[in-house]
C-alpha cells in the first residue's frame, strides 16, 4: 500500500497473505479460511482439555475409591487385631491383673481399640497411680503403668494402711521397711492431719527420709520427725518446708536429742 509516495505493511489481520510452498508455487489463504483453521485449533484444545481433566477426576476418583477399602479392610479385618501385649512399669501389679483388666477384644482391629477406656479399667487397680495405654502397629498393644509408692502407712484393726505421696489409701498389708509409721488420731486419706503429714513426708531431705521412724501428728500445726537413733525433730506444720528442709540436716550434726524448727528462722536444740 503506498500513501505519500511510500509503501506501508498494513496489520490487519484480515488482509489476504501469500504463503509459499517448497515448489514455490505461491498459494493465498483468505482471512475467513485462517479463522476456521484457527476456530478448529481452539477446539481441538478444548476437547484435550476436557479429556485430561476427566482422566485426573478418574484417577482422583478411583484412589479414593481404593483408600476407602484398604481402610474398611483395616477397620474391620482381623488382620490387625492384638498379637502381643506389653507391660512396663510393674512389680507390686501382677502382669495377670493388667491383663484382665485390659480385657482386650479377641480378634478386632487394632484401629476399633478404645484405649482410653482400657487405661481407665487399668488404673483402677487399687496400686496403679497412672496408666497409659497404646497401640504399636501392625499388633502389640503396649501398657505403661506409674505404681503407687508408700511414703507413710498406720496400724489398724485389719492391718498396715499404705499411703502413697497423694494421700490416697492403696493397699492393706505390711509395710515395706524404711516407710515410716504414722501416728496420728484420726489417720486416713481424707483426714486433714495426715494430709499434713504426708505433705511433711514429702518435704523431709531424701538423705533424712530413711532415718524417720515414726510421725507423730497432734494436729496440721504440731507434727515432729522421730528419728530411728532416738532424735527428735519438731517440724510443726507444713508451712515454710522448704526452708525447713534447707535448715534440718545441717542442725542434726549438732549434739542433742530434740531439735525444733518450727519457727526455721530461729531453731533450737534441746
Amino acid at each position: 500500500m503506498r500513501r505519500g509516495g511510500a509503501e506501508t505493511e498494513t496489520d490487519d489481520p484480515t488482509e489476504d497473505y501469500d504463503d509459499t510452498h517448497a515448489d514455490g508455487e505461491a498459494v493465498t489463504e483468505g482471512a475467513g479460511a485462517r479463522r476456521a483453521r484457527l476456530r478448529r485449533g481452539r477446539r481441538d484444545s478444548a476437547w484435550t482439555r476436557a479429556l485430561e481433566s476427566r482422566r485426573v477426576r478418574i484417577g482422583v476418583a478411583a484412589g479414593v475409591v481404593v483408600a476407602l477399602a484398604v481402610a474398611l479392610v483395616a477397620y474391620f479385618s482381623p488382620l490387625l487385631s492384638v498379637r502381643t501385649v506389653e507391660v512396663e512399669g510393674i512389680s507390686a501389679i501382677t502382669d495377670q491383673q493388667v491383663q484382665e483388666a485390659l480385657r482386650v477384644p479377641e480378634g478386632r482391629s487394632m484401629l476399633r481399640l478404645d484405649t482410653d477406656a482400657m487405661a481407665q479399667r487399668v488404673s483402677e487397680l487399687p496400686k496403679a497411680r497412672s496408666v497409659r495405654v497404646q497401640r504399636v502397629f501392625p499388633s502389640t498393644v503396649r501398657v505403661t503403668v506409674e505404681e503407687r509408692t508408700p511414703v507413710l502407712y498406720f496400724e489398724a484393726p485389719d492391718g498396715a494402711h499404705l499411703i502413697d505421696s497423694d494421700s490416697v489409701e492403696f493397699a492393706i498389708e505390711p509395710a515395706p521397711i524404711g516407710v515410716p509409721k504414722l501416728v496420728t488420731e484420726h489417720p486416713g486419706g481424707y483426714d486433714a492431719v495426715t494430709r499434713a503429714a504426708v505433705t511433711v513426708m514429702a518435704a523431709v531431705p531424701p538423705a533424712l527420709r530413711l532415718e524417720v521412724g515414726q510421725i507423730a501428728a497432734r494436729s496440721v500445726s504440731d507434727i515432729r520427725l522421730e528419728l530411728r537413733d532416738g532424735k527428735t525433730v519438731l517440724w510443726g506444720g507444713a508451712t515454710d518446708s522448704e526452708r525447713k528442709a534447707a535448715v534440718v540436716v545441717p542442725l542434726l550434726g549438732q549434739p542433742g536429742e530434740v531439735f525444733d524448727i518450727s519457727s526455721p528462722n530461729l531453731v533450737t536444740v534441746k
